[in-house]
């Protein structure tokens, strides 16, 4: 492991997720800005989610020959290209192709930075490694994410995608600085990709990911909304409630990577789905004393945010060789949690309210744990780890 490359695929993730996930505080200044209804606007970050399902796994593919150097570094340059783009869309059109381009670039990143910290890193300390790679995308939603909302309404929002592009540049030339040239693993092609959707016991591994996930975006989408309806919070009481969540969740990430190596990969995985279960549906209970209200979500978005290094480190142990393919159809699979949950909890708000988010984010907590314990007994019934 060179010296210093993890916290350089840490940074490189900080500056995708916040410029992936920025639009969700800049939607109103975007909005206004190319005269958009809210509902038009929403499908920034709906196409930008969608366009990464799509595209990730295929690059990864595709130029799975190459360097791991040159890849990283080039997905950064096309996030960047992207950003830049989206920074001078003149239209809602162009908006949304900028921001599949963005999209491009960092399926070709984020995925390749796991497999490459876990191929190069010993195998006692994997999960650490690995949630200190993956604590760049914690990060970014605890500080990237609140600074371009701020800079988007303080200076415009073009002007926070700029940001997002000279990020995005400074960390390409880190990582061809960092990366060793010539950082190649046994290279996988496009029949790996094939080889892995193929792969029912895999796929059904991986697609734990957006159970998991969906589980907990059921209420975490409408998190704003329900705390202001049941302990009546304005702007300053919900970014408070936020900023706890966030800390929980580098908290939990760094934890989780610790629990993986110790407990292995799906001990820990089961531990925090059944942590989902009990928690969410406190949340259907509201209104509580402040102190504990700050206590639960700390403790759940902490147990959320500790799933994500044990299951890279189980679906690393599966794929073998493939392993960049598994961990970018992980990835994507972490939007399809996002974007599933989502709608669940619409619906939900639509037939039954908002306090009825918790329970239904427990219930599908359930279904992970159901859909776990299901795929680990397959895979020891066919003798894997």
């Amino acid at each position: 492991m060179p010296r210093g490359l993890v916290p350089i695929l840490s940074m490189a993730n900080f500056v995708i997720g916040m410029g992936a996930f920025l639009v969700i505080g800049a939607l109103t200044p975007i909005g206004q800005g190319l005269s958009l209804t809210p509902e038009l606007a929403g499908w920034i970050l709906t196409v930008y989610a969608l366009a990464y399902v799509v595209l990730s796994p295929l690059l990864v593919a595709l130029t799975g020959a190459f360097g791991r150097r040159r890849v990283m570094a080039a997905g950064l340059a096309v996030f960047a290209l992207g950003a830049a783009a989206s920074a001078l869309a003149p239209s809602m059109g162009w908006l949304l192709a900028a921001r599949v381009l963005a999209a491009a670039g960092a399926g070709m990143t984020t995925p390749v930075a796991a497999a490459t910290a876990a191929a190069l890193a010993p195998p006692e300390a994997r999960g650490r490694v690995l949630a200190m790679v993956f604590l760049g995308l914690t990060l970014a939603q605890v500080a990237g994410v609140p600074f371009g909302s701020w800079i988007a309404y303080s200076f415009g929002w073009r002007v926070a995608f700029w940001i997002v592009a000279a990020l995005s540049i400074l960390a390409a030339a880190a990582i061809w600085v960092r990366v060793p040239a010539g950082l190649r693993f046994q290279p996988v092609r496009l029949a790996d990709l094939g080889a892995v959707l193929a792969d029912p016991k895999l796929m059904l591994a991986i697609l734990f990911t957006a159970t998991f996930l969906g589980a907990i975006y059921i209420p975490f989408t409408y998190v704003a909304p329900l705390l202001e309806e049941t302990m009546g919070m304005g702007r300053n009481g919900v970014t408070i409630a936020l900023v706890i969540a966030g800390l929980g969740a580098v908290a939990g990430n760094l934890a989780g990577g610790a629990l993986a190596d110790r407990l292995g990969p799906v001990r820990t995985l089961l531990i925090l789905a059944c942590a989902q279960v009990v928690l969410m549906p406190l949340l259907s209970a509201l209104p509580v004393p402040i102190l504990l209200l700050y206590l639960l979500i700390f403790t759940w978005n902490a147990c959320g945010y500790g799933f994500n290094a044990a299951q890279q480190l189980r679906l690393v142990a599966k794929a073998g060789a493939r392993a960049p393919v598994a961990l970018s159809l992980h990835a994507a699979s972490i939007y399809l949690g996002a974007a599933v949950g989502a709608a669940i909890g619409g619906w939900v708000i639509a037939g039954y309210g908002v306090r009825a988010l918790g329970v239904a984010g427990g219930l599908t907590a359930l279904l992970a744990i159901v859909h776990l314990v299901a795929s680990h007994r397959l895979d020891r019934g066919a003798g894997r780890t």
